[in-house]
């Protein structure tokens, strides 16, 4: 949603119609998650984007008929076994439900401030009604008068952590029960479907919800500023990263030297941790790159006190050894060194800062997602093997 304000304010100032296409559901392989979004105004400009270039012609004009039309929001799904979803490219094997809306929801200046300020705020909207005629059945524009209203497909509240209620999605009893989901949603930066009776009843399937969790960016701080930081830094940031380089040596720790990072820090790594604010939780980030003792252990004992859900340190097993020892001897216990992740990074024969980068992000990636993946830490031997492959001893020397 953020990438397509800028578009919408200029549509808006120059008194044009805006309709907005959402991904609200995926089924098998998809090519763009839900959340993904595209707007469309009444002359027909386009910005984001909903499938990759699948389905955006199809969704496109769905949007200007519904804009022209004065068309009620409605869910348009698109499968590889459909024939119009072969003539506009769909091929990835699944299906994508897209919700077309032709307006902006009446919270859209207080949703706008919220993502330009990066404060966390979530969207909940109701994507599928369900009569009990055909439970598997989108309800596309449909809704369902009820004793305190009219629950609708498109219908949308804005949920902040502070608790305030934005719109509504038909009555209060729903509006209080979901905005209570929104709230653990934003807690854990997560986008999540829900389901519930009319009034918000627990256990039922009447109203599918799509609870759209705006989180400020995962933070990732980068300790050492060093070539391999530098590379790290750039990855990290096309992942979504806000990053952080800190380092003690005020000749390393530039600006200059590391343009694409949000912040450069000259400080104590271990005395910069102990003043982030506010605290790291688990979609945060720890990489100790300085591969130097007097360095390296303060910042993992300062690491280890946090809630970081990824903590990982640059060096040879030797070396990681010897640091883990050294934490013990001052007093971090044994058991809590299984967080750190070193040797740093998944085992795919990184060698280059690029690759180590890769790598290191690689292994983020893993861990966060449960999925099993060769991680250096678990290996045993060099971690960096030859590259050339040695003459075998019964090979027949030349000359």
């Amino acid at each position: 949603m953020k990438e397509v304000l800028a578009d919408i304010d200029r549509w808006l100032a120059q008194g044009q119609l805006v309709a907005l296409a959402r991904v609200v559901g995926v089924e098998g392989s998809g090519p763009r998650d839900p959340g993904a979004t595209m707007a469309v105004s009444d002359r027909g400009e386009v910005a984001g984007s909903v499938s990759g270039g699948c389905v955006e012609g199809a969704v496109v004009s769905e949007a200007t008929r519904a804009l022209a039309e004065r068309l009620s929001a409605r869910v348009i799904s698109f499968g590889y076994s459909d024939a119009e979803a072969l003539t506009v490219g769909l091929t990835c094997g699944g299906t994508v439900h897209v919700l077309v809306d032709p307006g902006l929801p009446t919270f859209y200046p207080r949703l706008r401030e919220a993502l330009l300020a990066e404060t966390p705020v979530a969207q909940a909207t109701v994507v599928r009604l369900d009569r009990g005629e055909d439970p598997g059945q989108l309800a596309e524009g449909a809704a369902i008068p009820i004793s305190g209203g009219t629950t609708w497909v498109g219908a949308s509240i804005l949920v902040e952590p502070s608790g305030a209620i934005s719109g509504s999605l038909g009555n209060p009893d729903l509006d209080r029960v979901v905005a209570r989901d929104a709230l653990g949603a934003i807690a854990a930066g997560q986008s999540d479907f829900r389901h519930y009776g009319l009034f918000g009843e627990a256990q039922r399937e009447a109203v599918t919800v799509f609870v759209e969790a705006f989180a400020p960016p995962p933070r990732m701080l980068i300790f050492g500023a060093v070539d391999f930081t530098a590379a790290l830094t750039q990855v990290a940031k096309v992942l979504g990263y806000r990053v952080t380089v800190c380092d003690a040596r005020s000749t390393f720790a530039t600006r200059a030297r590391f343009p694409m990072a949000d912040e450069v820090v000259c400080s104590w790594p271990h005395v910069y941790l102990d003043s982030v604010s506010p605290p790291l939780q688990e979609r945060d980030a720890i990489c100790v790159l300085t591969h130097d003792p007097k360095f390296d252990v303060p910042a993992l004992r300062s690491a280890l006190a946090t809630r970081a859900g990824y903590l990982g340190a640059l060096g040879s097993r030797r070396t990681h050894e010897e640091r883990c020892r050294t934490l013990v001897a001052e007093g971090v216990p044994a058991g809590a060194l299984g967080r750190i992740m070193g040797p740093i990074g998944m085992d795919i024969g990184a060698r280059t800062p690029e690759e180590t980068a890769i790598a290191i992000c690689a292994e983020i990636i893993a861990l966060r997602t449960g999925r099993p993946a060769p991680s250096l830490r678990d290996g045993k031997g060099p971690i960096h093997r030859s590259a050339i492959p040695t003459t075998p001893a019964s090979a027949t020397k030349l000359g």
